[in-house]
């Protein structure tokens, strides 16, 4: 790409770098405690293995690295997610520019993406996994058109590079690319691109990311699976018809739920030209069309036959992340005029910048007039100092990884277990004594020591059930004297 071209969307990236780095100061801003995706980085970075359960290890690997040189802490979690979010803005910029000749459908296209609202709002409030694939596709999808377009060794490369991190961030990832091989292999034009020899470099470099983790998989594939399984066929025993409508009904409003918004908003920018736009066709949008064909087909044949019953919305990033550009194509097909367009976007996308922010910050501070409360209201880290006058603990046992990734923020020298992932078991042994923590989240739940975890204290330390108490901590942003409680208890090492 030369530098005037470059120079043409240079704006589009330093617009969103700004946004990105807004975006990290107001998760800094909003609350010290950590959500469910952000505590599970925190409790894994712990250890680093091949393969850490139902989602592939990519973020965890990636997140581990940055705490090894950093230090745990949230803002080394929030600069990665949006360091990967940058990125992603930027590569599917520069795949718009290989194919759009419009500036104005490359800066709507881009930042089109801002209108997709598990992309923009769901990937900031406590999505990983999905921020990793997100990353890979467009990692991938880059690679993919450039080599459609102007090939090189640099193309191929890149397209399996997007591959290898994908495989390693989710398992679904792998739609994206066999979506793309066979919307390429029906185009007669673009079918040399696929039989080449350069595209034995895209397999070897997918294969070799993703090959530690290939091992791992071979003798845990249960392990890695099952959950994500549970949760897609989970159809409370109805019958074979009816699972099948209930997982056609899903992916119908899983489609909605990610996509609607986009036409909406493209809908009111363009008006009735996105309608007559739909019609019109280049080599680009039949390309695109295949691809989400082949999809959106995979899918379907996984409720016929693999008995799925529940789509989620976020499963749909891997393919669905291009509807912006495909939506620009289809406009530049038309031959439509896009400047009074582009000037009807921009405030809409402004609006966005500011109040996915807001909202994001504004659902939590606002609990000191509403008393409703989210997981970051909760008091972690004033629990945890408390305690800690008592005695410095050897270790912590955490009733879940949520409340282990948050006490293992605040005190990351020493171990922190958790009862819902009993494969880390480090060294626990020392002169201080181990501290049980779990939640208590309603009012009148039963206080006393939950028994896993009495019955893990025998099964591994051969000691009886500790005396439980409570600790109420006012809540982050809490309305009057509202507390959060934690059960906890100490078992001291013999004397």
């Amino acid at each position: 790409m030369t530098e005037s071209k470059l120079r043409d969307i240079r704006w589009i990236f330093i617009l969103l770098a700004a946004y990105f780095a807004l975006q990290v100061g107001v998760r800094l801003a909003t609350s010290h405690s950590l959500d469910l995706d952000e505590a599970e980085q925190v409790f894994r970075s712990q250890w680093l293995a091949a393969g850490y359960g139902p989602q592939p290890p990519f973020y965890n690997w990636l997140q581990y690295t940055v705490f090894q040189i950093t230090g745990v802490s949230l803002a080394a979690l929030s600069v990665v997610k949006n360091l990967l979010l940058f990125i992603s803005y930027l590569l599917y910029g520069l795949t718009a520019r290989l194919v759009l000749r419009d500036k104005a459908l490359v800066a709507i296209s881009t930042l089109g993406l801002l209108t997709i609202p598990q992309m923009v709002f769901e990937m900031q409030r406590d999505l990983t996994h999905t921020v990793a694939v997100f990353f890979s596709a467009s990692i991938f999808f880059y690679g993919f058109i450039r080599s459609l377009k102007q090939p090189s060794l640099a193309s191929y490369l890149i397209a399996g590079i997007g591959i290898g991190f994908g495989l390693l961030a989710k398992y679904n990832f792998a739609i994206l690319p066999a979506a793309a091989l066979i919307a390429a292999l029906a185009d007669a034009r673009l079918r040399p691109r696929i039989f080449e020899r350069r595209l034995a470099l895209t397999a070897a470099v997918a294969l070799i990311i993703t090959l530690p983790h290939l091992f791992w998989l071979k003798d845990n594939l249960d392990f890695a699976t099952a959950r994500t399984l549970e949760k897609m066929t989970a159809s409370d025993n109805a019958s074979y018809p009816m699972q099948v409508a209930m997982g056609v009904s899903s992916l119908a409003l899983a489609v909605i739920s990610f996509a609607g918004l986009t036409v909406a908003v493209f809908a009111t920018v363009f008006g009735k030209k996105l309608r007559s736009a739909l019609a019109a066709q280049s080599e680009w949008t039949r390309l695109l069309e295949r691809m989400m064909l082949v999809f959106l087909t995979g899918i379907l044949l996984l409720i016929v036959f693999g008995g799925a019953a529940g789509i989620k919305d976020r499963w749909l990033v891997p393919m669905l992340f291009i509807v912006p550009l495909y939506f620009c194509l289809k406009i530049e097909a038309a031959g439509e005029e896009t400047d009074k367009a582009f000037r009807r976007f921009m405030p809409i996308v402004t609006v966005i910048m500011i109040g996915v922010p807001a909202a994001l910050y504004g659902s939590v501070a606002t609990a000191r007039f509403s008393g409703h409360y989210e997981r970051l209201n909760r008091p972690y880290a004033g629990m945890l100092e408390i305690l800690r006058k008592q005695a410095e603990p050897a270790a912590i046992l955490a009733g879940d990884s949520l409340l282990a990734g948050n006490l293992r923020q605040d005190i990351p020298d020493i171990h922190v277990l958790s009862m819902d992932y009993p494969g880390f078991k480090p060294d626990i042994s020392g002169r201080r004594p181990l501290l049980l923590v779990w939640l208590i989240p309603h009012k009148g739940e039963n206080e006393a020591l939950p028994p896993a975890m009495a019955q893990w204290l025998r099964a591994n330390l051969g000691v009886s059930a500790p005396e439980a108490l409570v600790i109420g901590v006012p809540y982050v942003y809490g309305r009057g004297d509202d507390s959060y409680r934690f059960g906890y208890a100490w078992v001291h090492p013999p004397s």
